[in-house]
């Protein structure tokens, strides 16, 4: 999944494309995950 990172250009976005699922992890965690948090959170509110 992971090799020997030979950029010139030693950037994020450049070390979050060595692996195919590295991005897709990536756009989750930033994301999708903080959609649950905020769905989740806005419908407690709705609840009370």
């Amino acid at each position: 999944m992971f090799s020997a990172f030979t950029d010139v250009n030693h950037s994020f976005f450049g070390m979050l494309n060595q692996g195919p699922l590295t991005l897709t992890i990536f756009l989750h965690t930033i994301i999708v995950l903080p959609m649950f948090w905020i769905y989740f959170s806005e419908k407690k509110k709705l609840g009370k």
